[in-house]
């Protein structure tokens, strides 16, 4: 029996990645739900969280580094009064406390963990060390010692307080970990902390309303009429470069940009432009281009079909 053969998908789904899947798995399952073999995700979720896991599929891969670098926001509960190797509830408690902080210092706290701050990793991260993941060395047992980086983080707020656990909504940029939050704040507080529960509310462009479930997707492919399912999930590939400006070329520009070649804008109404562009014909998506004045040079080429103004399917 001929081996079916797997679909070429285009496009930005942005999963609702349930808590206890890594970002690999959740990646796994939606290339089985989209029987396609391309993808890959923009920013890694811990097992312990869930929310935005924008996962690019195709052509869109080639965006990803644009969502990476995107502003994030994260929903998070720290319990005090304990210390984990994990700087979550997933880890063993290494520390106690019988104190607890009050809203007052919590709150003079939190100026202190705005702007450019410098930050540890939690030594279970996904950091390299000597080449080998810093979960692995830690989970072997070997003493970890990462170096301090700086992060930024542009708002952190306190939303809702109990007596044990407190609830805080961060908005941050690349590279920053809430889980050193939690534990940094636990120790600058003198009573220990970690994360109990951590939620992804937004990435880049892609926020909670742009988010659909593993569920809702098995849904939709059970009701779809062919095999190829929910593609009405999918936003177009050019979603994940919101904050580059779009530049509409000619057919004849579209070719030469898709054959690598610079192309000169021009006429008398033609843009003078610095910086990166995206190169659209119509609908579809044809480079991402630096533009130089009135020229403007191809750097990353899609090969879309025609309608990629909608998401699409072709077969390989």
């Amino acid at each position: 029996m001929p081996r079916r053969r797997k679909a070429t998908v285009h496009g930005w789904l942005i999963l609702d990645k349930p808590v206890g899947l890594t970002s690999t798995q959740a990646v796994g399952r939606i290339k089985r739900i989209f029987e396609t073999g391309k993808a890959g995700h923009a920013g890694t979720l811990d097992p312990l969280a869930s929310g935005c896991l924008p996962i690019a599929l195709g052509e869109a891969t080639k965006t990803v580094p644009y969502v990476v670098d995107g502003e994030k926001v994260y929903r998070f509960t720290v319990r005090w009064g304990a210390a984990t190797n994990t700087d979550d509830s997933d880890g063993e408690v290494t520390e106690t406390s019988d104190a607890r902080p009050n809203l007052t210092a919590i709150d003079a706290l939190l100026p202190r963990y705005t702007g450019v701050i410098s930050q540890i990793p939690p030594k279970f991260s996904a950091i390299k060390v000597d080449g080998a993941r810093a979960y692995d060395l830690a989970r072997d047992g070997e003493v970890v010692e990462l170096a301090a980086r700086e992060v930024e983080i542009d708002e952190l707020v306190r939303l809702s307080d109990g007596t044990d656990e407190t609830v805080f909504e961060c908005r941050c940029g690349k590279g920053t970990y809430v889980r050193a939050i939690a534990r940094d704040m636990g120790r600058d507080l003198g009573c220990f902390g970690h994360i109990t529960a951590l939620r992804r509310v937004s990435v880049g462009p892609f926020e909670e309303v742009d988010m659909i479930s593993l569920e809702s997707l098995d849904e939709m492919r059970h009701k779809a009429e062919t095999p190829q399912v929910p593609l009405a999930a999918l936003r177009p590939v050019e979603t994940a470069l919101d904050d580059i400006p779009a530049l509409a070329v000619s057919r004849s520009d579209a070719a030469r940009l898709a054959n690598g070649q610079p192309v000169l804008l021009r006429g008398r109404d033609a843009p003078i432009l610095e910086g990166m562009v995206y190169a659209m014909l119509g609908s579809r998506l044809v480079a991402l281009a630096e533009a130089q004045g009135i020229e403007i040079v191809p750097r990353r080429i899609f090969h879309l079909p025609e309608t990629s103004g909608v998401p699409d399917v072709a077969t390989e």
